[in-house]
């Protein structure tokens, strides 16, 4: 599963455990266990971004993906079953 990443300050579905940096989480509709198991993922990815990081800016900047995608963000399956793309953050 695709998984679209934004920051957030405003609103969260996600928040780093470290900083407590908000994330707004855009997927493919999926079953509440596989939700689970993808907050857990992302959570231990948000972790990482601290690990050797120095500085307020560790984790990307705008939006990142699960599994990385190197495409245009507005184009990620993730973004277009979410509708990511209509939302203004």
């Amino acid at each position: 599963m695709q998984v679209l990443c934004k920051a957030s300050n405003a609103a969260s579905d996600v928040r780093c455990h470290v900083c407590g940096q908000g994330f707004l989480v855009y997927w493919v509709r999926t079953a509440a266990d596989v939700r689970g198991a993808m907050r857990t993922e992302i959570a231990q990815m948000l972790r990482g971004h601290h690990e050797g990081a120095e500085g307020s800016h560790v984790h990307p900047a705008g939006e990142f993906h699960l599994p990385v995608w190197h495409g245009d963000g507005e184009f990620s399956a993730a973004a277009l079953m979410g509708a990511a793309a209509l939302v203004e953050i």
